[in-house]
Parts: structure tokens; sequence; C-alpha cells
């Protein structure tokens, strides 16, 4: 879910996952934590959707709404980080038990020494693209050869798509002009400093639909592993998962319920993220919101399985992630990811 914007550099256990602020009340805005719930204790779980209220966490607030939380056993806080907090801070703290965060990068916050478990792939679909205007004589990957590319930074998803889309095309960094833009991908293509913008669809891309501005979106092509990047998941600590079972087996089940009900009415999932995401009972806020959960959609339903993993990937991702020296140390792909919390499924 934005889970868009989203950083981590590297060296570092921080990451920052930046998405539109909107100003006024939430229900998970109401305290200086931007969290909600009752206090924590046995069978109560926190979990961590980054910086603001936002419709891409829909699932979450579904779940939370229609009381699927409760209903699988568990008493759960949905909290948001705060401004200067970093994406693993608070997880790798004990301050929450469940963070949402791209399987890449939880891989890559393993090597440098968070424990973290992926427990369910949320996104069956990698959500970041290559963003061109619609009149760009960019057509695939091999058409970026000296071209200039915004991203926010050398950091998550968004530069890590990028490194997957220049290898499938059998280019480099060096053969590209890669410009750090920050969280400005909108104003950087709009104004012509930049050839092409790596972004997320369901997030940047509406945003530039929303503001009239036609562009067109390149997905990054399969390498010869196929697409070696993990999209948006559960992620827990090592000692959560064997000390807590249950109770994580709990959160996943619930949101995996919410992920079913935004994929079936999302429509409905907009009225209800109203009593969480600020100024989303306007008209204007919906009909966008709408937009982001029809792009977000095809992303949950990719693969079939929804919360399901892939170890093929999960190797292949970390074998990229090493050559490219976006991993710290060794880490073992397959301690990084588990499917026994997903009903019916085995590892």
């Amino acid at each position: 879910m934005t889970f868009t914007r989203r950083a981590l550099a590297a060296g570092a256990v921080a990451a920052g996952l930046l998405l539109a602020a909107c100003a006024g009340p939430s229900k998970t805005g109401a305290s200086p934590s931007g969290a909600t719930g009752s206090s924590a204790g046995k069978d109560h779980m926190t979990v961590g959707l980054t910086y603001v209220p936002d419709i891409q966490f829909a699932p979450f607030y579904v779940a939370a709404e229609k009381g699927y939380y409760a209903d699988a056993g568990v008493d759960v806080t949905l909290r948001h980080h705060g401004q200067s907090e970093g994406l693993f801070t608070a997880v790798g703290a004990g301050e929450e038990d469940v963070v949402v965060a791209g399987g890449d990068e939880m891989l890559q916050a393993r090597s440098q020494g968070v424990p973290l478990k992926d427990v369910a792939t949320l996104y069956q679909h990698y959500p970041v693209v290559l963003i061109v205007p619609e009149d760009s004589p960019i057509q695939s990957a091999a058409d970026l050869r000296g071209k200039k590319i915004g991203i926010p930074g050398p950091f998550g998803e968004t530069y890590f798509g990028l490194l997957a889309m220049l290898d499938a095309a059998g280019l480099t960094e060096g053969d590209v002009e890669v410009q750090h833009i920050g969280f400005t991908q909108q104003a950087a293509l709009t104004a012509g400093h930049v050839d092409a913008v790596m972004g997320f669809v369901n997030n940047d891309a509406v945003n530039f639909a929303t503001a009239g501005m036609k562009v067109r979106t390149i997905e990054i092509p399969d390498g010869p592993s196929g697409l070696p990047l993990v999209g948006i998941g559960l992620g827990v600590l090592d000692a959560t998962a064997a000390d807590r079972p249950e109770d994580v087996r709990a959160v996943v089940e619930a949101t995996l319920r919410g992920v079913k009900d935004v994929a079936a009415d999302p429509e409905a999932a907009v009225k209800t993220s109203a009593a969480y995401v600020p100024d989303l009972a306007r008209p204007d806020r919906q009909k966008a919101a709408l937009s982001t959960l029809e792009a977000t959609i095809p992303l949950y339903e990719a693969g079939g399985t929804p919360g399901a993993q892939n170890g093929d990937t999960w190797a292949a991702m970390a074998t990229f992630m090493a050559d490219r020296k976006l991993l710290q140390g060794q880490v073992d792909p397959a301690q990084a990811w588990t499917q026994e919390f997903l009903t019916g499924a085995t590892n």
C-alpha cells in the first residue's frame, strides 16, 4: 500500500515512507504517534502503517472497522509513524509488532541487523514503474540509454526498481543520467527536467492523471530469473513469529479479509476509510482515492493467492541485491519469509 514514497538509506536501519499528507483529524492521527486502539497487552498487536493515513492502507482500515481483527482474536492498534521516524525503528525497538514494507526493504534491513521476516506479501505484483510523458520516444527500458531519469534518491523501491529495469535492458547506471529529485516526480517530469521518473503505479501515475498530465507507464521487464523484487508485505521480527504465532496469524488472516473486501467493493472501502483518512469525505478526495484503489487491486490479485510467497523470487532478489551491494552482509533469503501464517499454505 504506498506504500508509495519509500526511503531506506543504504547502511542505515532507518527508512522513510512519505505519503501525501492531509490536514484534519482522523482515527489514526488522534495521538502524537498516530496510534489508535486499546492499550498493549496479551493478544494485542501494533501494526505500523508508516507516516500518514492514506487510502492505500484501506485493507487495514476495513479490517479494523468491520471487526475482522477482533473476530480473529487479536486487539490491533493501527499506528502511523512519527515524521522523523525510520521505517523499521519502531518494530526494531519493540514498539510495533508488525510493519508494512517492501520485501526488498525488509531483506535489506535484515542484512543490517534487523531480523525481519515477511509473513504475507500483499502486493503480488511489484508496484514500481517507469513513467514517461505520453508523447515520449521512450517505449521500453532499452530506450533509456543517455536519458535523464528522476528518482527520490539511491534508496527504497524506486531505486531498486530502476536497477532492475536497467539490468533487464542490459544497461547500468553509467548508461543513463540518474537525478535524485526527492519526492517531486510530478513536478520534475511536468517541467521537463527529466525524461522519465520511477514511481508507483498506484500513486504517482494516478497523481499525474489527476493533475491532467498524460503519461504512459512502462513496467520493469523480467530479467533472466524473472523480476527479482518482492513487493509490499507484512513484516515481523523473528522473535515475534516464534513467540506469538497465533497473534501473527490473526493479523494476517484479518488483513487479507480486508484486502478481499477492498478488491470486491473499492467504493465501499473508500467510504469506510473516510473515518481514518482526513478529508476523505470530500467528493474530489473520494474520486482520487477510488482511482488509487482501482490501480492497487491488480497488485493484490496478480499472484492469484493473496499473501503468497515465492521462494524462487526471494532467492533471486537476494542475489540481485547482493550483486549490487544493496545488502550489508550475508543473508539467507529462506529465513526472510514464511507462509506458515497463511491459511492452508505451507513453506
